[in-house]
């Protein structure tokens, strides 16, 4: 499962893109995760101050 950005909360603040390990952030006008480079990490989830990115609970 990849992160997802909530785009309704998301003021594009770069926070994220500064967590990822992996490079997989970019931001427009709200943060883009790139699905074939997202490990799952969190790392984003973590870093961003409006909670604008979900990690979906492994089953």
């Amino acid at each position: 499962m990849v992160a997802k950005v909530i785009k309704e909360e998301c003021v594009a603040c770069g926070a994220c893109v500064d967590a990822c390990p992996e490079g997989a952030i970019t931001v427009e006008d709200v943060a883009v995760i790139d699905a074939n480079k997202c490990l799952d990490c969190g790392s984003c989830v973590d870093e961003c101050p409006n909670n604008a990115i979900k990690v979906d609970e492994k089953k």
